[in-house]
C-alpha cells in the first residue's frame, strides 16, 4: 500500500517522525477541542469531536481505542432508536430540539443579539 510505505519511511526518521506525531496531535486536539465546544450549539459538534478523533487515530492507540469504543455505542444508540415505535422516536426528536433551542436562547442572551437578526424575532429583543 502506497500510504504506508511513505509512513514507514518518516518513521524511519526518528526526528521527524516526532515532528510528524506532535502536529497530527495538534491538529486534532484542536479539532477535538472546537467540536466539544460547539456539542450544545446547532450544527455539527459531534461529528467535529469524531472528525477530531479520526485524525488522533491515525498516529495514537489510545484515540483509536476511543473511536472504536464511540463507533460501538453510536451504533448501538441508532440500533435502539430504529427498534422503537414512531411515538418514541418523535418524542427523542422533539426533546433534542427543545435542548438545541433552549441552549440558543441562553447563548444569544449571554453573547447578546447580533445586528442582524431581524426585528421581527419575538425573542431575545
Amino acid at each position: 500500500m502506497a500510504g504506508a510505505r511513505w509512513r514507514r519511511r518518516l518513521a524511519a526518521n526518528r526526528s521527524i517522525n516526532h515532528g510528524y506525531r506532535v502536529g497530527v496531535g495538534i491538529v486534532g486536539v484542536l479539532v477535538l477541542a472546537v467540536g466539544l465546544v460547539t456539542i450544545p450549539l446547532p450544527g455539527p459538534g459531534w461529528l467535529t469531536v469524531i472528525a477530531g478523533l479520526f485524525v488522533l487515530a491515525t498516529e495514537f492507540t489510545w484515540a483509536e481505542r476511543l473511536l472504536e469504543f464511540t463507533r460501538h455505542h453510536v451504533k448501538r444508540w441508532t440500533d435502539w432508536v430504529s427498534g422503537q415505535p414512531v411515538w418514541v422516536r418523535l418524542l427523542i426528536g422533539l426533546a433534542t430540539a427543545a435542548f438545541v433551542y433552549g441552549v440558543m436562547v441562553v447563548t444569544l442572551h449571554i453573547a447578546g443579539v447580533p445586528d442582524w437578526v431581524p426585528g421581527w424575532v419575538p425573542l431575545w429583543r
